[in-house]
């Protein structure tokens, strides 16, 4: 006989995802899995969660109401488990984070292998978003923000600081000329983001809002710019600090940048209605001793 629970996980990643055929890829089984998982709850409940077309998959009224409790109960039912591995001094279960790509690849892949070392029985499952998400609906568990917090339904744990810099590849340095005062940067390829605005505030003397002649939606896509001697980039240390100590990029107005400015705090978020687990907090006190020295 099939798991209830593993019908109602497959639920909640149909309706996350957008759709059978994504929540199959998310979930590495195949489509027929989950749409039987699906038609076994419907026809145990007599009732229809999902209205179904070619295009798109959405809750029914009934589906809506049962998938917020199916999200409380599976809450529920992880924190049961958890407190079973926590008497045995083995957090466990998987721990779900979230956090911009290239902070993910920076600054969360190269301590994997050792967090996974130090507590194998948590399973780490890593997503990448440069925008804000929804924690409670991505199922999220806790998510890392860089900058400052206006969501006050977030609890929020100070994680460290990670300076910005203005950088640029000596190649294109010295192809251009060097920047050595704020008014130099009037000749030079400013590269920028694509949105939010805020991101092209660069915090030299009193602020100054740039105009990019170069935008991209990710600071990896910016920084892969940088790297090939496209312009010059405001980026974090955590992002570029690797790149400058190689030489592969080269620090301009550092004397002329405000520091700190609120762009570098990084905080580890959640709800403030979750319990904080003992996979959370051996994630927060493993990662924070990493991150204080960005």
């Amino acid at each position: 006989m099939k798991s209830r629970s593993e019908d109602l996980v497959f639920l909640l990643a149909v309706v996350d995802s957008g759709g059978f055929s994504a929540a199959a890829e998310h979930l590495e089984i195949s489509v027929t899995k989950v749409s039987r998982a699906v038609s076994r709850l419907e026809k145990s409940l007599n009732a229809t969660l999902l209205n179904r077309t070619t295009r798109q998959v959405n809750l029914t009224e009934e589906g809506r109401a049962f998938i917020d409790q199916v999200r409380a109960g599976l809450s529920t039912l992880e924190e049961a488990e958890e407190a079973l591995a926590v008497r045995r001094q083995k957090p466990a279960g998987r721990l779900r984070v979230d956090a911009a790509n290239p902070f993910v690849l920076h600054q969360i892949v190269p301590h994997v292998k050792a967090f996974r070392e130090a507590y194998p029985e948590i399973e780490l499952e890593l997503t990448a978003s440069d925008q804000m998400v929804d924690l409670l609906e991505r199922r999220i568990d806790v998510a890392i923000r860089i900058g400052p917090l206006e969501d006050s339904t977030l609890h929020a744990r100070p994680m460290g600081r990670s300076p910005l810099s203005i950088v640029g590849s000596p190649e294109y340095i010295q192809a251009q000329g060097p920047c050595e005062t704020p008014d130099d940067l009037a000749r030079h390829t400013l590269i920028g983001f694509t949105a939010p605005e805020s991101l092209n505030l660069w915090h030299v003397g009193d602020g100054l809002q740039i105009r990019p002649a170069i935008r991209a939606s990710s600071g990896e896509a910016v920084r892969q710019l940088c790297l090939r001697g496209n312009g010059l980039a405001y980026l974090s240390r955590f992002m570029v600090g690797e790149d400058v100590k190689q030489g592969r990029l080269v620090e301009v107005l550092g004397e002329h940048l405000t520091r700190p400015n609120p762009r570098e705090l990084v905080n580890a978020v959640y709800y403030r209605n979750t319990t904080l687990s003992a996979r959370i907090q051996v994630f927060l006190d493993f990662f924070s001793a990493r991150w204080q020295s960005l």
